[in-house]
């Protein structure tokens, strides 16, 4: 009986298996039409944008990133990029631990408040700090006797993505510390260890790639945000224009080399991050 039925067995697990194959043709049209989406929304705006940069020469593209204007745009968002990655990624290690390792009154309303910026419109946001700290706005009037500026100003700009950057490292440390539990923890606790001695030798490693992932995800929503620093930052060339806003800017001029320029400039960023992500990823999935 017992060798009988190994043949029978060994044919179901055949049908089984063909019965969860599709058609080749199946296959092959899903794989077509997946590396046509990608092709006409991906490969060919980036190509159009290396091209459009490399134009006139790479005389001309050095130029163009070589001008005032430009400088001044890379250097407003890596000022952004180095002042709200590190508080984003302080605030969403602190409310994972909090969230994950804590029972406390106000938690679930904790969590919902991370998932804000996911939302609401970057524009609304920015329009928000506008109200609060804008001339006309509810702090305007102190802000004004004390010729403190945050409206049309970097403060303003950094403020703004602040606040749509913070979910990113905390979203990406919840789930991951809620799966791994505090097991290790409280054993590391139970053998003399201190609470920052745990911290860094026991959760940060087991951390440490999802930590990563969602720094890399900060910053580059940091480097390319639009919509919320457009509001608060007024345009004003030089001084509060960061790279995309720079772009914009650029193209209306009908500067199409200089906007272009710029935007390859972002275009490598998202390659960048999507090649790091990748790999992050691929050593999570490892892990």
């Amino acid at each position: 009986m017992h060798t009988a039925a190994q043949p029978l067995n060994k044919d179901k697990v055949v049908t089984q298996q063909h019965a969860l194959q599709d058609p080749i043709w199946v296959r092959w049209g899903l794989i077509a039409i997946a590396i046509s989406f990608i092709s006409l929304f991906i490969c060919v705006p980036l190509g159009l944008v290396i091209f459009q940069a490399f134009s006139k020469g790479l005389q001309a593209y050095w130029s163009a990133l070589s001008n005032t204007d430009t400088l001044s745009a890379i250097k407003l968002t890596l000022l952004v990029a180095v002042i709200t990655v590190p508080l984003n990624t302080l605030f969403g290690v602190v409310s994972a631990w909090a969230i994950t390792r804590f029972e406390f009154k106000g938690k679930s309303f904790l969590t919902t408040l991370i998932d804000i910026p996911f939302s609401v419109s970057p524009v609304i946001s920015g329009f928000i700090f506008v109200l609060l700290f804008g001339a006309e706005g509810w702090f305007g009037k102190i802000l004004v006797e004390h010729d403190i500026k945050i409206i049309f100003a970097a403060p303003g700009i950094i403020l703004a993505t602040l606040f749509i950057t913070f979910p990113f490292v905390a979203r990406q440390l919840i789930p991951l510390m809620q799966e791994m539990g505090n097991q290790e923890e409280e054993a590391a606790l139970s053998l003399g260890a201190s609470g920052w001695k745990t911290f860094f030798s026991v959760t940060l490693p087991n951390i440490k790639w999802a930590l990563l992932y969602g720094v890399l995800l900060c910053n580059a929503r940091a480097m390319g945000e639009f919509g919320a620093v457009s509001v608060v930052s007024g345009h004003i060339r030089g001084m509060t224009n960061t790279l995309p806003l720079h772009v914009e800017v650029s193209y209306n001029d009908y500067d199409v080399v200089s906007a272009f320029a710029s935007a390859s400039i972002l275009a490598a960023l998202a390659i960048v991050t999507l090649i790091l992500k990748t790999a992050l990823e691929w050593k999570q999935a490892n892990r």
